[in-house]
């Protein structure tokens, strides 16, 4: 062999092989795409449109599921002790950022890490349910958004009771589970007494609770429900709308999502914007922000809708006052 034609070999021998190590190299030298722990205490089939909120939030920063940021979904469907694991589990994977859904879903990552940032989304005061010292200056890891729910019954109670003035009887759906069921049980008996109204707390847990105790209001002489803002009477919103109208109970619900399913009528913060905010917040951090410096978001309208289609089949007439009152009529 002629000393070029060795040179000239061995050289593309050389190249060839560096030029095949290089997209291996290349990809080795990639940062990894960071993930996101998404723990909820409800159920992925009631959760459609709060998680594409969510997903909004967090592609206003820049981040799209799947292209430059995965996520770590974990759903306890409504059984809350199996959050703590849930919440361990994600630690255990390692994820950039925690997002919960449910005070007690908070509470469990707070309890699991103290040092990956967690972003929160509730409908109660995260104040009063421990999960951070202050709105303003959250402090240590975590942060969030908050749709005060569980603070408007009073005023819920109220509308249902303009609707049906005659209803004496007014039962309260609460979730046995939920972290502020006696609290909510109590600020609900107070804001009854002052309407003159007597209440009837029930609770449900699964779905099947929730068909039995609808099936016993008429022997109760219900003549309205008002549900509480958990997420398992959002997660079963179609559920709750159908009982009611097949048993002829007005029911009042905490958000718009139950009235478009059905319900009759709600009155409460916009929770698809709350979870927006808290994707957005999670992208923020992923950038680089600390939780501690970020307030909790706070709504800054509530809107009563009103679905006259359920109303109809009902048979009830909407007042006036209350039609004008409407922020939005589903018919």
């Amino acid at each position: 062999m002629r000393r070029r034609d060795f040179i000239s070999l061995v050289g593309g021998s050389l190249v060839g092989g560096a030029a095949a190590s290089w997209p291996r190299a290349a990809r080795a030298q990639q940062p990894a795409m960071p993930a996101i722990g998404y723990l909820s205490g409800g159920r992925l089939e009631g959760q459609s449109d709060t998680t594409a909120a969510f997903k909004q939030g967090l592609s206003e920063t820049g981040y799209i599921e799947g292209k430059n940021v995965a996520i770590e979904y974990r759903w306890a469907n409504g059984q809350y002790e199996q959050l703590p694991a849930l919440a361990a589990d994600l630690v255990h994977h390692r994820v950039a950022v925690i997002a919960t859904v449910t005070p007690v879903a908070a509470l469990a990552a707070k309890q699991a890490t103290t040092s990956i940032p967690i972003v929160f989304t509730t409908g109660s005061d995260p104040v009063r349910d421990g999960i951070v010292p202050s709105l303003n200056r959250p402090g240590g890891n975590i942060t969030g958004a908050t749709f005060f729910s569980n603070l408007l019954t009073a005023k819920r109670l109220e509308l249902l009771h303009q609707l049906v003035p005659n209803a004496n009887v007014i039962a309260v759906l609460l979730n046995p589970k939920n972290l502020n069921v006696e609290l909510e049980k109590k600020e609900t008996q107070e804001a009854a007494r002052a309407l003159g109204l007597q209440l009837v707390p029930v609770q449900a847990s699964t779905e099947r609770e929730i068909d039995d105790l609808f099936a016993n209001l008429a022997q109760q002489h219900v003549g309205g429900v008002l549900a509480s803002g958990d997420v398992l009477f959002s997660d079963r919103r179609q559920q709750i709308a159908e009982l009611a109208v097949r048993h002829t109970v007005p029911t009042c619900f905490a958000g718009r999502l139950q009235v478009v399913a059905g319900g009759l009528m709600s009155y409460g913060a916009r929770n698809t914007d709350t979870f927006r905010q808290a994707g957005n917040y999670v992208g923020r951090i992923l950038k680089g922000e600390k939780p501690s410096e970020l307030p909790v978001q706070q709504p800054t309208k509530f809107e009563f809708v009103i679905n006259l289609k359920t109303a109809k089949a009902l048979g009830l007439t909407i007042p006036h006052n209350l039609l004008v009152l409407a922020d939005e009529v589903i018919e």
